[in-house]
């Protein structure tokens, strides 16, 4: 089944190490920087450089896109579920609940959206998976709009109070 562990950058080596991760799934901003936790090999780490936006056409700002999906999808792909996958963001709020989501819809593509969307509703409270990544996954995991409904039905989160990073199963 896999576990996937979706959590703020603050807390991304702390995590790595506590649950034994081996692979990593990065979305963070362009140039931005920061460290590697140890126990996550360069070759098992995606890293993707876009913006939490919900729109293209914002100047400098990069969007989520299909290349983007698409990436997630391969490496979830690849991802043997032996250790838990650590997906992370800034904050562990918008874009990886967004990619935590179409990496659990990959490795287990039978399985009922708004289930999931309910398994990330009750690990989180304050996650609002960004919109336009789920849009682009939908499309792109040939969900006929069922990923899309199953996010709106769960609602934004609740507001940010912190990191908190969460915990649920790819698949039931």
């Amino acid at each position: 089944m896999g576990t996937i562990i979706v959590a703020p950058l603050g807390k991304i080596a702390e995590l790595a190490v506590r649950h034994r991760c081996r692979e990593m799934l990065s979305l963070v901003a362009p140039k931005q920087g920061f460290h590697r936790p140890a126990v996550i090999s360069a070759e098992r780490h995606l890293i993707l450089g876009v913006n939490d936006i919900a729109f293209a056409g914002t100047g400098n700002l990069v969007a989520p896109g299909e290349e983007h999906i698409a990436a997630i999808v391969g490496f979830a792909l690849g991802w043997d579920r032996q250790a838990p996958l650590l997906v992370h963001c800034m904050m562990g709020v918008s874009r990886s609940p967004a990619a935590a989501l179409i990496a659990a819809l990959a490795v287990a593509p039978d399985q009922d959206d708004h289930e999931l969307a309910q398994r990330l509703r009750r690990a989180s409270v304050q996650a609002t998976p960004n919109a336009r990544l789920i849009e682009i996954g939908d499309h792109v995991l040939n969900r006929g709009g069922r990923l899309i409904a199953a996010v709106k039905a769960i609602g934004r989160g609740a507001d940010y109070v912190g990191d908190s990073p969460f915990t649920f199963p790819a698949a039931p």
